[in-house]
Formats: C-alpha cells, sequence, structure tokens
C-alpha cells in the first residue's frame, strides 16, 4: 500500500480532529473537505465512529493500515491494557521519537529525517522509521547532519518537550527514559474504540 502524500489538512478535516496536536488544521475550516463539506453533518453509526476513531490514530502517526494492524495485534500479546500498549507501541516509533524530541516540527518531516539516513540510535545509523525505540535509546544526528539549517530551525520551536523524554542540547541527543502514561497521551482518542473495532 502506498503512502498517503497528499495535504495532511484534508485529513484532519475529514476525521474532525488535529492530527498535528497543533489545531492549525481545523483553525480556519473545522468542517469536512470538498463542495459540501459544511452541509454534510449526518450522525455515524457504532462501526461509522470506530472507523473514524481508528482513521484519527493512523492519520496521526502517518501509518498504512498494514502496519497499524500489525502493531496492533503485537500489543495484543503484550501484557496489560491493550488499548494502552498500542498507543505506547505507535508512539516509541523513531520517526515518532525524532518528532518528539524537536528535530522536526512534524512526524511527516521526522520520517523523512530517519529515511535519509540522518538520525541515529546509540550511535548507529537507522534509517527505519517503524524501529521501535527501546527505554534507555538514545537519539541523535549524524555528526555531519547536527547543522542542518531544518533541523536547528525546529529546535528553536521547541516550547516544552514530553516528560518521557529528555534532551541534551549540549550534545542533541534525546533519551527515552520511560515509557508514557495514558494521560501523558492525546485525550482525544478513544482506544477503547479502536480495539472495538479490530475485535468485532
Amino acid at each position: 500500500m502506498s503512502r498517503y502524500r497528499a495535504s495532511s489538512y484534508k485529513q484532519a478535516r475529514r476525521v474532525g480532529f488535529s492530527i498535528s496536536e497543533t489545531g492549525k488544521e481545523l483553525a480556519k475550516r473545522p468542517y469536512r473537505p470538498g463542495q459540501h463539506g459544511q452541509d454534510r453533518q449526518s450522525k455515524l453509526s457504532d462501526y461509522g465512529n470506530q472507523l473514524k476513531e481508528k482513521q484519527k490514530l493512523r492519520f496521526m502517526y502517518g501509518v498504512n493500515e498494514r502496519q497499524f494492524k500489525k502493531t496492533f495485534k503485537e500489543a495484543e500479546k503484550m501484557k496489560g491494557v491493550q488499548g494502552l500498549n498500542f498507543l505506547r507501541l505507535l508512539e516509541s516509533r523513531l520517526d515518532n521519537m525524532v518528532y518528539r524530541i524537536g528535530f522536526s516540527t512534524t512526524r511527516r518531516g521526522a520520517r523523512q529525517l530517519v529515511n535519509h539516513g540522518h538520525v541515529t540510535v546509540n550511535g548507529k545509523k537507522l534509517d527505519i522509521p517503524s524501529y521501535r525505540v527501546k527505554v534507555g535509546d538514545v537519539i541523535s544526528l549524524k555528526d555531519s547532519d547536527k547543522n542542518l539549517k531544518i533541523v536547528l530551525e525546529s529546535l528553536e520551536k521547541v516550547n516544552k518537550r514530553v516528560d518521557y523524554i529528555t534532551y541534551d542540547s549540549s550534545k542533541m541527543e534525546g533519551k527515552l527514559v520511560r515509557l508514557p502514561e495514558r494521560n501523558e497521551l492525546n485525550g482525544d482518542i478513544n482506544e477503547a474504540m479502536i480495539v472495538e473495532f479490530y475485535n468485532k
């Protein structure tokens, strides 16, 4: 399945949810895209709501359907609450960690940094965006890439980082110190509905 490359703003408006978690996509036009976007406000069925919840999360992390379902199956085999495990697995993707650290202002940009071989994990170059970062892993950039203009501009825009990641500005490296708690993840996602969707 090919990756979605069109406007992320359209994706966000389609599901009525800010996939960048900034609210920018819905600030001017908080309705569905298209000629009749403002007119179509039909009530969704239970299935429709579950599908919408799944799409919100999938669009947010920029994962295709096959990867998304595979990750869900992995969460199913883990101990603990399946929905929280699923969110943690998505959150610990390398591209998402690069975004959370602040090397990029968007997950799509973070994925590109990883794909192009700019990112290292524990000192070794990794170009797999779906790589699962483990607690204790150190994420940085290759020494030759630490002065990339796009990275430096992105770091300047960081106001606050999540508490489960530490950042050493002198070394330009971030570290996953623990798994996130549910209250530290997006509260507008109802993961229980996604579990229901896949367990039908």
